[in-house]
């Protein structure tokens, strides 16, 4: 029985495990197309993008600060370019990964200020709504694309302003999520007589969360999972008192068929590759449960991203 307690040092010391970051912090560079009324030229502009992630709710405040220098004919001689300062308060929406892209959408209300004022052009509030990607270069750097639309109230009419992002994405304060911690089930001894050789019994020993990865709606593994999978194979041709049974889970997404096809189809392929990787057919199976357990809130993109699992369910046979 000794093993039984190592098992989840040798397990989930070698998974990597998720991790969610509090902060992310993005100075950025762009072009703004403005519309014509507006009397200043196209031009280019920089600033910075905080979000904050630790809200449980749908939407992440981000705060926006952006900068330009402006040339317009209506200039006086004595200045050549115009500063314009945007600060704009969003809520930042990120849907579920594309493979490696994480697409994401926003909308806020912010505040434009410039040096000189002429065309009727005044300092204003703006609405701005935008849609994007990040596309990650590691867990916590990845590049950020943009394009948002900004419509300003400016002396009684709407101006119309479009602005194309990039920047270097830096994610920070990270927290490691909880591993499920999950007690070792009591050891039941079959009685019998004295003379009589003891029964053996099984015991389900426990139940790792494999933290593998797949294609979009689909049992393909991700590559940045297949090592995941060779360490439990590992560990399994080094226990050959265990069997394992891999499950498979989904979130609420489609229906409750898909969900059901498509998770047993995930855990088939984890257990073919487990297979593949030396160990015996017969100390593997695998089965799909669908959205019929999940472990966090289907409502909220984290939640999803949790109920989305593959587990190990150990059972000892010795």
């Amino acid at each position: 029985m000794k093993k039984l307690i190592l098992i989840p040092a040798l397990l989930l010391g070698t998974l990597a495990s998720a991790k969610t970051y509090d902060f992310e912090f993005t100075p950025v560079i762009g072009y703004n197309y403005t519309e014509g009324n507006l009397d200043i030229k196209n031009h280019s502009m920089f600033g910075a993008e905080f979000q904050y992630n630790a809200v449980d709710f749908f939407l992440k405040p981000e705060l926006s600060v952006l900068y330009s220098r402006a040339d317009s004919e209506n200039l006086t001689p004595e200045v050549s370019k115009n500063p314009m300062y945007r600060v704009a308060l969003n809520g930042v929406y990120e849907y579920d990964s594309l493979g490696m892209i994480t697409p994401l959408a926003k909308v806020g209300i912010g505040y434009e200020a410039m040096g000189e004022h002429y065309s009727g052009n005044e300092d204003s509030r703006f609405l701005d709504a935008g849609i994007g990607a990040k596309i990650p270069f590691t867990d916590s750097l990845a590049l950020k694309l943009e394009a948002v639309y900004m419509m300003k109230c400016n002396d009684h009419r709407f101006d119309n302003n479009a602005a194309v992002l990039a920047g270097l994405n830096f994610a920070f304060g990270a927290k490691e999520e909880p591993k499920p911690v999950v007690a070792p089930a009591p050891v039941v001894k079959a009685p019998a007589p004295a003379p009589a050789p003891a029964k053996k019994v099984e015991v389900k020993a426990e139940k790792v969360n494999l933290h593998i990865n797949f294609e979009t709606d689909s049992a393909k593994i991700d590559n940045t999972s297949v090592p995941r999978v060779e360490k439990f194979s590992t560990f399994m041709k080094n226990a050959p008192e265990y069997k394992a049974e891999i499950i498979g889970h989904t979130d609420s997404t489609a229906s409750d068929a898909h969900n059901d096809k498509l998770s047993n189809n995930r855990a088939n392929s984890v257990r073919d590759l487990i297979i593949k990787n030396g160990v015996a057919a017969d100390r593997v199976s695998a089965v799909g449960k669908g959205e019929k357990e999940p472990v966090a809130n289907n409502k909220t993109k984290e939640g999803r991203a949790e109920n989305r699992r593959i587990e190990a369910q150990l059972i000892e046979t010795k």
